[in-house]
């Protein structure tokens, strides 16, 4: 870096609200990361964004062992909606389950559902984990919100109390439903303009009875992603990719 040129302010996510004068308290985490990591001080600028406020350039007010703070500036862009896209995902292995939180955060979803079907091997989900993930990614790529993570439910639970309104696209491995895309292209102008949901299966693929019931219900719209058997991350970001391409903010 040459003399006199600016480092690329860290651009933190914070809970606290965001207004000229205001002064947003930083977590220790973040403390440790401007102090430590970085190697900031005081006076140094930041950029934030809380998911309401829109994103606003500050500088570092505060940054000792027990308090870090950032006085809020100027705002440098309004808040603006995310698609209304949800994932709902069987739980993976850990470093696969991370990739899922951190594309699926760039790729725009607004709420990460892990679910618990039949053939799901992997006992639990550090959905804390999944939320920090979900967060430094969001401050990486520029995304004006943090999606929000859940705990696990059994699928059955979470789709018998599915909202009124909302479209799931379910990525069948089997081959039976249509191209992805040839499905998302055709799609009339309300079904665009719905909530949607993107169900993943396990590794190993949906039981065949949970598979039909699945199918039963009236939100469902089978689609198949290929030819290709994909990883279940792999799947999950194929199926968001070419959602966002033809539904989503991608046009």
């Amino acid at each position: 870096m040459s003399e006199g040129q600016e480092r690329t302010p860290p651009r933190l996510f914070v809970d606290a609200p965001l207004g000229a004068g205001d002064e947003a308290v930083l977590s220790a985490e973040q403390g440790h990361y401007l102090r430590n990591v970085l190697r900031r001080v005081e006076g140094d600028p930041v950029i934030l964004f809380n998911g309401r406020d829109g994103e606003w350039r500050g500088r570092i007010a505060a940054l000792g062992k027990s308090r870090a703070a950032a006085a809020v500036e100027t705002q440098t862009r309004k808040q603006a909606a995310e698609p209304d896209l949800w994932l709902l995902f069987a739980p993976i292995k850990r470093g696969p389950v991370d990739l899922v939180a951190e594309k699926a955060t760039e790729l725009g979803v607004a709420a990460l559902v892990p679910v618990i079907t039949r053939r799901t091997v992997v006992g639990g989900v550090n959905t804390e984990r999944l939320r920090a993930i979900a967060m430094e990614s969001a401050e990486q790529c520029h995304r004006l919100n943090v999606p929000v993570v859940h705990e696990a439910r059994p699928l059955t639970q979470v789709l018998d109390a599915w909202p009124a309104g909302r479209r799931l696209l379910l990525c069948d491995e089997t081959g039976q439903g249509r191209p992805i895309t040839q499905v998302l292209a055709g799609l009339d102008p309300a079904a665009r303009e719905a909530p949607w949901a993107v169900l993943i299966g396990p590794e190993g693929g949906f039981d065949p009875a949970e598979l039909d019931a699945i199918k039963k219900r009236t939100i469902v719209t089978p689609v198949t992603l290929g030819r290709r058997l994909l990883r279940a991350e792999t799947a999950a970001m194929a199926a968001l990719a070419c959602w966002q391409a033809q539904v989503g903010d991608w046009t």
